[in-house]
């Protein structure tokens, strides 16, 4: 089986995909791994879709949304996120004019550069481990915040280790299949992710109505997130994770009575939820 992960080699999700068994491919961007998915160039992708700092990523959540629909979400798994301030050599923090990084490893690290390095231009990578090559091989004294597992791998120096805000940070990443290869797998517990959108989203109490279908049958919410339909201004697709399978009741009943409501709803997949730490 083929893996592809948000690459190159010593990002956070190459160490979320090597709990599958399979090939590992990497990939320039979230958008490429699911495409691949998507192609059946490989069976399997890894991509994050949730940091306890900073949110939903939203490009994952794009990419199944609007861009490939007949991928789904077969697992996820949650991971605790260390970066680290990495150089190609030896520099003092004031030396350093620039800091590159995922904009997810940015804004996790938002305090200590500010704090630290309030003079540095910041600049957006692909992915953290990109950054630290980026880093490398630049003419400026430029740093990279990434995984430490990075710096082994790319040649570079660890200079401060755990610069995240919050020791407790997080992230959540999904394993996505094409939907014929979706069935879910485990003993469970399990989660659903499903996606609704619907004409009436600019009318009073229409978002509160689809909720209730949930609410009303106890279905547990655990995450909602909203994302622009890419039509007009003002109009949204909608987002949920709720626990339980969605062909088992009283799930299955809650997304049948969102379809009272919306134009379109669509089970994203139902997965075995992560055990021990969750952002839920």
């Amino acid at each position: 089986m083929r893996v592809g992960f948000l690459g190159p080699e010593g990002t956070f999700t190459e160490e979320a995909a090597r709990r599958l068994e399979g090939e590992l491919v990497a990939f320039t961007t979230v958008h490429d791994v699911v495409e691949a998915v998507d192609s059946g160039a490989v069976q399997r992708g890894v991509v994050p879709i949730e940091n306890s700092l900073e949110g939903a990523v939203n490009a994952t959540l794009d990419a199944l949304a609007v861009d490939f629909p007949g991928v789904a979400i077969v697992g996820e798994s949650v991971l605790s996120v260390h970066q680290a301030l990495i150089v190609g050599s030896p520099l003092e923090l004031s030396a350093i004019s620039a800091v590159a990084s995922h904009p997810q490893g940015l804004a996790q690290c938002a305090r200590f550069l500010r704090e630290q390095l309030p003079n540095a231009r910041l600049v957006a990578a692909t992915s953290t481990a990109e950054a630290v090559r980026s880093a490398i091989a630049s003419s400026e004294p430029m740093a990279a915040i990434a995984p430490a597992r990075a710096a082994e791998l790319h040649g570079g120096i660890v200079l401060r280790e755990r610069v995240e805000d919050d020791p407790d940070n997080a992230t959540r990443f999904v394993v996505l299949a094409r939907g014929a290869d979706a069935a879910p797998a485990g003993a469970g517990p399990f989660k659903t992710s499903v996606l609704f959108a619907g004409a009436g989203d600019a009318s009073p109490g229409w978002l509160v109505r689809c909720l209730s279908e949930f609410a009303f049958r106890g279905v547990n919410l655990t995450k909602i997130e909203s994302r622009p339909r890419r039509r007009r201004l003002g109009h949204y697709l909608f987002l949920v994770d709720l626990e339980g399978a969605a062909h088992d009741l009283p799930a299955a009943e809650a997304i049948a009575g969102l379809r009272k409501h919306c134009e379109e709803v669509r089970v994203l997949g139902t997965y075995e939820a992560a055990p021990g730490r969750s952002l839920d």
